[in-house]
């Protein structure tokens, strides 16, 4: 919990953090000036696109992917109708905020989750533990998965632009927008990995054997792939630019930390009487909040970012 005490109590003791033109990578908002960073004009998109930031452009681009991605038949498997519109207003969101980078992290992460609910999907099925709607997303699963990333990314954007006193420096808010979604991908792959190959599952509380599905239940298998899941993303930030290599450590062990947190309120709070507004989609969201504020607690810690 110091950890997040950390993570949490920067949004707010943190100088003022401003700077001239959005940054291509963490490395170019690193600055010896406590309160100004001298940045040249540069993009968060490959030479000869458009730059980051502008809203019509992105709301242009992701349309025209969205729309490919739509006319291939591919987002029927992955999203409901209402979904995949709300997961155009991420990719918006993304876009025009972080550029390509944000974009194809969120994709990222909707790929190889939808890939694995699919992993042993007919003994999940026959034992009554797989995924609603055939593991497709709908709009709570979407913000429940990436709201945690999205108001990072936003608050990124404030900040580079000046527009407002975020109080956590713009590098550390990149790690929120990695660890967050590296945190969901972790939990994904450890509850599907878990529930298809997970050999002896106990709840994180007691040790208690019980079925596989059951909520807070964990399992070696699942919490080994979940431990992976969270190594794609951390691998994805640091090839990318989005954050430097010493952040993929705390990223990974924040997942980690954020993970059996969740696991620690399904087993004693959710489903339970009276909780009723405690669904899976607020426990989501509750679970990459915590992990992006324990990694950028770590971060600010180990002197990463």
């Amino acid at each position: 919990m110091w950890l997040l005490a950390v993570g949490a109590s920067a949004l707010f003791t943190a100088p003022r953090v401003r700077v001239l033109s959005p940054p291509p990578v963490h490395a170019a908002l690193r600055s010896t000036h406590p309160t100004a960073l001298a940045l040249p004009p540069t993009t968060l998109l490959p030479a000869g696109l458009l730059p980051a930031g502008l809203l019509p452009e992105a709301v242009a681009l992701n349309t025209v992917l969205f729309g490919a991605f739509g006319a291939s038949g591919a987002s029927e498997r992955m999203l409901t109708p209402s979904g995949f519109a709300h997961a155009w207003a991420l990719g918006v969101i993304l876009w025009s905020t972080l550029g390509w980078r944000g974009f194809v992290a969120g994709v990222a992460y909707l790929l190889c989750g939808s890939a694995v609910t699919k992993v042993g999907r007919a003994k999940k099925e026959a034992l009554g533990i797989s995924e609603g709607r055939g593991g497709r997303r709908g709009p709570e699963n979407v913000w429940g998965s990436a709201a945690t990333a999205a108001l990072c990314a936003l608050a990124y954007r404030r900040a580079v632009l000046g527009r407002a006193a975020v109080a956590l420096s713009p590098p550390a808010l990149l790690v929120g927008v990695v660890a967050s979604l590296a945190t969901k991908l972790g939990d994904t792959f450890a509850s599907e990995i878990g529930k298809a190959y997970g050999r002896t599952t106990y709840l994180s509380t007691t040790f208690r054997r019980v079925p596989p599905g059951t909520e807070g239940a964990v399992s070696l298998e699942g919490t080994l792939a979940g431990v992976g899941g969270s190594l794609i993303l951390a691998g994805y930030g640091v090839g990318s630019g989005l954050m430097p290599p010493a952040a993929a450590l705390p990223t990974v062990l924040a997942a980690w930390i954020a993970n059996n947190v969740e696991s620690i309120i399904g087993a004693t709070a959710q489903g339970k009487q009276g909780l009723g507004w405690l669904t899976n989609e607020v426990v989501n969201f509750i679970n990459t909040l915590v992990g992006a504020a324990a990694a950028i607690g770590l971060c600010l810690l180990t002197g990463a970012v």
